[in-house]
């Protein structure tokens, strides 16, 4: 093969490296041992081959299979440490090292906490016998429950614990993160809560822990800086620690199209390495002896890396930053050896050893983001600038390029575009990356630049929200269908890439698919069930061909946390829903109007209808009326009609479970959905004796399945052919009830509970409901809850979204 042929043929065997491995972290299950072996034996056969008779097919073969086999053994590897279910909500003591900074976090009611990575040595069941079967990286967290004081964890300390754990588990949502991808990647394979027995110090490791002085800065910074906010950004910025930045900050960060600078993400490390390559360079050029013993370039490059790889240490080597840091590394390592490959396999080779130390960093957003910037900067370079206004220019033109062409990446990834993020980053970019960080990297030596450096973070966000103040400043899509998606992606290359203008302004008619989707609705008559992911809790999504109702919000699992922001928000404008025309909350309780706040702020509603009391906070400037039974209208040929709480109910002095309020939704050729709330036992014999429940097609179980509600005279009245139980994995309260999961049963209904089925999505013109795991399962989801509901009574109840 020719040079240029030869640097084909590898560039496209990195690719199909690429592609395998995208195919595996998107297949529901691993190969088989057998299957395994097959592809370890078919690599070694195409490896030989191609080392006697070199073919450029075979080496795409030879890429695309090895990736398959090398992913594959990796997630064997990596799943075989796993908590066996037996295991799963048993107290155990566990020795071992907290091996991370810890993370102050608030769990429901505002209580405090910590949460921290903890290094297993060993594990101890009740009865003092070794255990061999706990993962050896847990995360771990601990709450000021019953009084109890918190215990002050220092990354490094080793201590005796008492705590229970579960297997990674976390709520599956459309268009949402995946949590337990995200523990696997970390190697994380158990979570668990510390127990009520008082920890047990033991003897320090004798060896230094960074995490221990990053641990040390941080509360320096704290006890500097004044402003939690501007504290909280430096430590983000110096030690990686995102988890005390607010809500609201982080609002506007992503508002601002500047979230990228809050992480330790790869922009950073570079030009962090960029900037010590620059340095080193000029200064080293001024020793002639430096550089008879080493060229100036040879010498800067490498000083970058290892600048990089000191920064990414110091900021809790983070996932993204070693991407980074192994990125930089690859490249520098090719142009020392004096291989003069083209950019693209350059990009490529660095992307292969990537993935090759970390394969699930195909399925991260920010890996794609990360390599198609550089690629794109590369792409769009020119010759060295020359004085301060090429430098300008460079610059400006460099952030240009990086907006733009990663502009249809950020639509398919998060289905948003921060229309002032240009002008955010043109003065972010240079701020966070030359002033404010080294200022908080350099305060670590001299505390007294942490002031400055706050002053700037103080100045950067009175910037930022002048920004987001604009009107239209963030603009959400729904998401595009794949072809539409495709062309959007060619579209934004085209108009960055240095092309004819001709060729470039193709690019706009190719985008306008990605930029202007028109989003799927149901056909009119017909309606749309989906009832979200939202753990212990309830929330269900009703939409016809021109009009949305929310009944509920879910929980909220903290004061900075809950459903709406976390599940429904982002569902909603994934899905193209602009507005609500109604919000419905059934009751007062928190787990049904708990994200309801973040909802009516981020989305308006047209109406508000609910069984709150007068001057409850969520009616405050909204336009609110109260549930009666009765209640009647008409959507788009569906029917809606409210069943109860009967005006007199609201007199009675009722609990609020009792004030329920249900919906009764019908299409337009009779097959219905009912929506209770958390009626109970009374309130279904209320609506028997009226003579309101008829047969319906899906059920949304009363009280998540609760043994006070779902009596046998209900269910044979409704005759559900599906009943959706909305419920938290192995939540405290025992919902469903073994004996309501029997009573569906014997009725001949099909049991659908959000932890063994995700989100549900139910066409009224289709047969059956689908479970969002099963459309979207992938190997690592937790296989035990995918198999029919035991009705698990007892176990720690998650506190957070998951993802």
């Amino acid at each position: 093969m020719g040079q240029r042929t030869s640097a084909l043929a590898w560039g496209l065997a990195a690719l199909a490296w690429l592609a395998g491995l995208a195919l595996l972290q998107h297949s529901g299950r691993l190969p088989g041992e057998s299957a395994l072996a097959g592809l370890v034996i078919a690599t070694g056969l195409l490896a030989w081959r191609q080392w006697h008779r070199p073919h450029w097919l075979g080496l795409l073969l030879l890429a695309l299979v090895g990736s398959m086999a090398w992913g594959s053994w990796r997630a064997e590897q990596r799943l075989a440490e796993h908590l066996p279910p037996a295991w799963e909500g048993r107290d155990v003591w566990l020795q071992g090292e907290v091996k991370s900074l810890p993370q102050s976090l608030q769990g429901q009611s505002g209580v405090p906490g910590w949460r921290f990575r903890f290094g297993v040595e060993q594990a101890w069941d009740a009865a003092g016998r070794l255990l061999d079967v706990i993962p050896g990286e847990l995360l771990l967290s601990q709450y000021a429950q019953g009084g109890a004081s918190l215990t002050n964890w220092r990354a490094g300390q080793r201590w005796k614990l008492l705590v229970r754990l579960r297997r990674p588990h976390a709520l599956i949502n459309p268009l949402a993160g995946d949590y337990e991808l995200w523990l696997l990647e970390q190697g994380i394979r158990a979570t668990g809560v510390l127990r009520p027995a008082p920890p047990q110090p033991l003897a320090a490791s004798p060896w230094p822990q960074i995490d221990g002085l990053r641990q040390d800065l941080r509360e320096a910074i704290q006890k500097r800086i004044s402003g939690p906010g501007d504290a909280a950004l430096l430590s983000a910025l110096s030690l990686g620690d995102q988890q005390a930045i607010g809500r609201s900050d982080w609002a506007l960060y992503r508002d601002t199209g500047v979230a990228h600078l809050v992480a330790i993400s790869g922009m950073h490390v570079t030009m962090l390495a960029w900037a010590a390559q620059g340095l080193v360079g000029r200064l080293w050029r001024r020793s002639a002896r430096a550089c008879l013993r080493w060229p100036a370039p040879l010498a800067a490059r490498w000083a970058g890396v290892a600048v990089a790889l000191a920064y990414a240490l110091f900021a809790g080597w983070g996932v993204p930053a070693q991407r980074t840091v192994w990125m930089l590394a690859s490249l520098a390592a090719l142009q020392s050896a004096g291989l003069r490959w083209p950019w693209p396999l350059q990009l490529l080779a660095a992307a292969w050893l990537v993935t090759v130390v970390d394969p699930w960093a195909v399925a991260q957003a920010g890996f794609w983001l990360s390599f198609i910037a550089v690629g794109l900067l590369m792409a769009g370079g020119s010759a060295s600038p020359q004085g301060w206004r090429q430098h300008l220019w460079a610059g400006l033109r460099a952030q240009w390029i990086a907006t733009l062409g990663l502009a249809p990446l950020s639509l398919l990834f998060f289905q948003q575009l921060s229309v002032v993020g240009l002008v955010a980053n043109l003065l972010a970019i240079p701020l966070v990356s030359l002033l404010i960080t080294p200022l908080a990297l350099a305060g670590s030596l001299l505390p007294g630049l942490w002031p400055l450096a706050a002053w700037c973070c103080q100045g950067l966000r009175a910037y930022l929200q002048w920004l987001q103040a604009w009107s239209a400043a963030v603009w959400w899509l729904p998401v595009a269908p794949l072809w539409a998606q495709a062309l959007g992606l060619v579209g934004g290359g085209l108009l960055v890439l240095p092309l004819p203008w001709r060729l470039r302004l193709l690019g706009l008619p190719l985008a306008l698919a990605l930029l202007w989707p028109a989003a799927s609705r149901p056909l009119r008559g017909s309606f749309e069930l989906l009832a979200p992911d939202v753990g212990q809790g309830m929330a269900v999504l009703i939409r016809t061909e021109r009009h949305a109702l929310l009944f509920d919000s879910g929980p909220q699992w903290g004061p900075d946390s809950d459903a709406g922001q976390r599940v429904l928000l982002p569902l909603l404008r994934g899905l193209g829903e602009a507005r609500l025309d109604e919000l419905l909350l059934s009751h007062r309780d928190t787990d049904h109007v708990g994200g309801a706040a973040s909802v009516l702020a981020g989305l308006p509603a047209r109406r508000l209808r609910s069984s709150l009391e007068d001057g409850h906070p969520l009616l405050q400037d909204q336009a609110a009326i109260r549930c009666l039974a009765g209640q009647r209208w008409q959507w788009d040929g569906v029917s809606f009609e409210v069943l109860h709480p009967q005006a007199a109910d609201y007199r009675g002095g009722a609990k609020s479970n009792a004030l329920s309020c249900v919906l009764r939704v019908v299409d337009a050729s009779g097959r219905s959905a009912l929506l209770t709330g958390d009626i109970e036992a009374a309130q279904e014999q209320a609506l028997l004796a009226a003579g309101e429940l008829q047969p319906t097609t899906v059920l949304l179980a009363p009280h998540h399945g609760s043994k006070s509600s779902s009596t046998t005279a209900f269910i044979s009245a409704v005759q559900p052919r599906f009943v959706l139980i909305q419920a938290g994995d192995r939540n405290r309260f025992g919902h469903p009830a073994l004996e309501v999961l029997a009573r569906y049963q014997a009725a001949g209904a099909e049991a659908l509970a959000s932890p063994a089925c995700g989100a549900v999505l139910w066409r009224s013109e289709e047969v059956r409901p689908h479970c969002q795991r099963d459309l979207a399962r992938r190997y690592w989801h937790d296989a035990v809850r995918l198999a029919p509901l035991q009705g698990e009574a007892v176990g720690p109840e998650a506190a957070e979204a998951g993802g």
